[in-house]
């Protein structure tokens, strides 16, 4: 079985992007023929084959539709909304499987063609029923399961301990007291990516200790999950790379699937798990899996449902960015994502819906102003949807230590035993995350040798990104992100990688970035992505002009060198600092 593949199968340059008009636009690969539908809406664009799932028709513009949103198929008069990818003529019928568009940095676009965009299907197996307690899904924290499986037991994204994203998230719920011991005992681990909520070194280093051989599956992403293993000091030695959209067999009975997120392939994965023909679907935090085709009627599916995973735009100051601003974007785009995953929900068809991988809190007394302006949207909230748009779809709100049995719910979904909360004494929430060991290690990286000597140079060198007319001012600050006495303040011009004093004549975009010191100098001095000041509510950040800057953030989150900054070399090759409490007569003599 060959692992699938992503095709590029039309490409625009800027100029063709530039001349999309909004709404429906048909396009033609001209070296084969091949026909798309590009829609353009104020979210951005989505695209398509232009080929009717009825009998392969091709689409023109209905002239009855006044909104622009909608094509007509030239064979049956079939109707597809471009807008939404599904069909409104016959009404409630299908969907239309979509491309994923990946926009360049030189603004041109590409249309993307998963390869085969089912691979599940190949070689099928009918399901086969299920004992009481053979099949069994428990709840840790955050986004980490356990699923016993048979004999076999099969553990995702293990956050069990400590801060992701360096300092700014921490966990809701508290694991149960023997969520440890189960980690260093299961016979799988599957990470989904390389975010810190998701691959915990704190977790990891205790695993480590204990079983450093554990087989551990990660997705063949471009940037690799693990690159940050060595430097870590994490001694696992059993991660294994899977290829995606192939079945990896455990045993006669237990198999995964490993598929690549549509928007971000670089790093985001998803799982499907396979017992006895019995699938388990969980999309992990992707934009959209697998490119958006997914398995219908899985016995079990589960999905991120919280929103808040982002620096925007809590983080931001300055211009448009009031409190009431900010508090009115984030309640439209939570009831987006909660609409979102709903029709997801509904369009799929999962005999159980589980919605998890968002519990967690930006707890440190410092991000206050993060945690009351940040609301998430909430899994009673969701359930409480879907139960009203499909309510032959069982839903299940989670508890750290709950657990489901999968065979007495596909039996009788209403089974009182199907579901067991945890006991009345355990402990659901956590009161205490150890800030001080954290932060005092985060911060111990302030007085680094390196930052006495001219190293910024240094470090944007080995970063690798310039010819882009953006200059940043980069403040380093306190907690109150108020300019630190120990700290930087300086500017960083990317045309030509220069460091003025002062902003250039030249007409260019600016960002002031500040932020906090001890995260700065960790990300500085580790090599780290800047996820953890971004994603993390580690900095404040102004625009101007109010644009995204999708090539400097993308290079500083996700391609940065995987290699830290060779500071050795930097330390043997800068003059060495003069003592100034030598006195003159010292020097002297």
């Amino acid at each position: 079985m060959t692992s699938q593949v992503a095709k590029v199968v039309l490409s625009l340059n800027v100029e063709a992007v530039g001349s999309l008009k909004e709404g429906v636009n048909f396009k033609k690969n001209p070296e084969n023929e091949r026909c798309f539908i590009i829609y353009k809406g104020n979210d951005g664009f989505s695209a398509c084959k232009n080929q009717c799932r009825h009998q392969g028709g091709l689409f023109i513009k209905d002239i009855e539709d006044l909104d622009g949103r909608t094509v007509k198929c030239t064979k049956h008069n079939w109707k597809l909304n471009v807008s939404t990818m599904k069909y409104v003529n016959p009404p409630d019928s299908f969907w239309q499987d979509e491309l994923v568009v990946e926009m360049l940095d030189d603004g041109g676009l590409q249309l993307v063609e998963l390869c085969p965009v089912d691979p599940w299907l190949t070689d099928p197996r009918e399901p086969q029923e299920l004992q009481k307690g053979e099949v069994k899904v428990w709840y840790f924290t955050h986004a980490c399961m356990e699923l016993q499986l048979g004999k076999r037991h099969f553990i995702f994204d293990p956050w069990l301990k400590g801060p992701a994203f360096a300092r700014g998230w921490w966990l809701l719920h508290e694991p149960p007291a023997d969520a440890f011991d189960r980690l260093c005992v299961t016979d799988l681990i599957y990470i989904s990516h390389m975010h810190s909520d998701h691959l915990s070194y704190p977790t990891l280093k205790v695993l480590a200790e204990r079983r450093p051989d554990i087989p551990i599956y990660v997705g063949d992403t471009s940037r690799p999950v693990f690159w940050y293993l060595k430097q870590s000091q994490v001694k696992l030695t059993n991660v294994n790379i899977v290829p995606f959209g192939v079945w990896k067999n455990i045993d006669s009975y237990l198999r995964f699937m490993i598929l690549m997120d549509g928007v971000h392939p670089e790093m985001d994965t998803c799982i499907i798990v396979d017992y006895k023909g019995h699938m388990i679907l969980h999309t992990v935090d992707c934009t959209r899996p697998n490119g958006g085709k997914l398995p219908e009627k899985v016995d079990l599916m589960m999905s991120d449902f919280a929103g808040g995973a982002s620096g925007f735009p809590m983080t931001f100051y300055g211009g448009k960015y009031s409190d009431s601003w900010k508090a009115e974007f984030i309640k439209n785009e939570r009831k987006q994502l909660l609409n979102y995953k709903a029709s997801l929900v509904k369009s799929l068809q999962p005999r159980i819906y589980c919605p998890f991988a968002g519990y967690f809190v930006e707890a440190h007394p410092s991000d206050r102003y993060i945690k009351d302006t940040n609301t998430k949207n909430s899994a009673e909230d969701l359930n409480a949807l879907i139960s009203k748009l499909s309510p032959e779809v069982k839903t299940w709100t989670l508890k750290p230590g709950a657990v489901l049995d999968l065979g007495l719910i596909l039996r009788d979904p209403n089974n009182s035993g199907g579901i067991t909360d945890p006991p009345a004494s355990a402990k659901i929430y956590k009161d205490n995350w150890e800030f001080d060991l954290y932060l005092d290690e985060l911060n111990s990286t302030v007085s680094s040798e390196i930052f006495k000597h001219q190293s910024i140079q240094f470090y944007y060198t080995w970063a690798g990104f310039q010819n882009y007319n953006l200059v940043v001012r980069v403040i380093e600050t306190d907690d109150n992100f108020q300019p630190h006495v120990m700290g930087y303040d300086y500017l960083v011009d990317f045309l030509d990688l220069s460091f003025p004093i002062k902003r250039p004549d030249r007409e260019h975009s600016y960002l002031e970035i500040r932020n906090r010191i001890g995260v700065m100098r960790s990300v500085v001095l580790l090599g780290s992505l800047w996820d953890d000041l971004y994603i993390g509510f580690q900095n404040r950040i102004s625009r101007d002009p109010d644009i995204y800057h999708h090539k400097f953030w993308n290079h500083f989150q996700t391609e940065l060198p995987v290699h830290k900054p060779d500071w050795e070399r930097f330390l043997q090759e800068v003059p060495p600092i003069q003592d100034s409490s030598v006195s003159q007569d010292d020097e002297e003599s």
